[in-house]
């Protein structure tokens, strides 16, 4: 096997894996074990670093799977291009609001539920999910795909 074919299965291992974990374990206990504030906090701090990892992990596989296979229209390169757009939308769009809007709300635990500010959050904080869960399915995807 090519060591560029190496390292782009690596690096879908590490984004979709880095994903999984943050995600599904992480995040979770976080929410279970601190108060929604601290967890939010600490989420909120890890989200740059996180978007980061991601970013890296995807532009390393995408330019190993175009210096081996060139441009192509198979399933591959089309998940890659779908997955590094959303997660591009997340570090550099939602997530920069997602953050000011908690800096406006303070406390989530004493501000109302139906409050304007904590409405635009939710929705901001479920396009973020949808954005993070297929980016997860896509990784598998690749990861499984010969």
């Amino acid at each position: 096997m090519h060591f560029l074919d190496i390292l782009y299965r690596l690096a879908i291992s590490l984004w979709a894996g880095g994903n999984a974990i943050f995600t599904l374990l992480l995040t979770p206990i976080l929410f279970k074990t601190e108060s929604r504030d601290v967890a939010g906090r600490i989420v909120g701090n890890l989200f740059p670093g996180y978007f980061r990892w991601s970013l890296v992990c995807g532009l390393i596989a995408i330019t190993c799977r175009l210096a081996v296979h060139g441009l192509n229209l198979k399933l591959s390169p089309i998940l890659l291009v779908i997955m590094l757009a959303l997660t591009s939308f997340q570090a550099f769009y939602v997530e920069p609001r997602a953050a000011d809007l908690k800096r406006q709300i303070g406390s989530f635990e004493t501000t109302a539920k139906d409050h304007p500010l904590r409405k635009k959050f939710s929705k901001l904080h479920g396009v973020s999910a949808v954005c993070n869960l297929t980016v997860l399915v896509g990784g598998v995807l690749l990861v499984v795909l010969p």
